[in-house]
């Protein structure tokens, strides 16, 4: 298995069983597809990609994965599978478990939430040639913020806005702020070896991938159930 895939990317998909906020959303009807089949889907239509993994703790979820192609060699322990559960530990299980039992070490990690069903092959291919061409060890998704940080507002115990930053001086336009972003939680793309020896996905050498809104919907309740299932069925028709 190394010689087969060495030097390669592995896509990781990670899907437990246990869903609070949409209870079962992994393996939920979407647009003719379980969600999680859109990431498989998107990781097989890349190019960069020749190995597709799925980490989970669930029978329904790996009997869907490996319907829609992917790999589900083996089960997730069930105290990785919890609420709490760091990724991070989940992406050393796995690899662990890939070096002891197939001799198998990619150069590349690409964590792929399936919350994410809107992101593209092509979206991943990006990511890739940007880490190759800038000789980064990781690249992560991000979004453009809608709103800069000096315009957000808390409220109170009274139910007053109070402002989330201290204002600037004079009243600034939203075009005078500078953009930012926040992570869209589509893509990890992370060297092996950053993982292993700093036990991180990103740094402060981390690279941003920018996309665009409508394909950084991450999929946590049903109203971003039902704007996903709007989206795909208006871009694949409806099963």
């Amino acid at each position: 298995m190394a010689g087969q895939h060495g030097g390669q990317v592995l896509a990781l998909i990670t899907a437990r069983g246990g869903s609070k906020g949409l209870p079962r959303k992994n393996v939920l009807p979407l647009a003719g597809r379980p969600l999680i089949a859109w990431s498989i889907k998107a990781a097989q239509e890349a190019v960069c990609t020749p190995r597709v993994v799925v980490s989970t703790d669930d029978e329904e979820i790996a009997q869907a994965a490996r319907q829609w192609g992917a790999e589900v060699p083996f089960m997730r322990p069930a105290a990785l599978a919890q609420d709490d559960s760091p990724h991070l530990e989940v992406i050393l299980h796995a690899l662990a478990w890939l070096e002891q039992n197939q001799d198998y070490r990619p150069e590349w990690v690409l964590l792929l939430q399936p919350t994410s069903p809107l992101r593209s092959g092509r979206d991943i291919d990006e990511a890739f040639a940007l880490a190759r061409a800038q000789g980064a060890a990781s690249v992560v998704s991000v979004q453009q913020a809608p709103s800069p940080p000096h315009l957000l507002q808390t409220i109170d115990g009274q139910g007053r806005l109070k402002p989330f930053l201290p204002p600037g001086p004079g009243y600034q336009r939203r075009q005078d702020f500078p953009a930012v972003y926040a992570l869209n939680g589509a893509i990890y793309l992370t060297r092996r070896g950053m993982i292993m020896e700093k036990r991180v996905l990103l740094d402060q050498e981390t690279l941003a991938l920018v996309m665009p809104a409508e394909r950084s919907l991450d999929v946590d309740t049903p109203w971003d159930f039902h704007l996903a299932r709007l989206v795909l069925e208006d871009l694949h028709g409806r099963a």
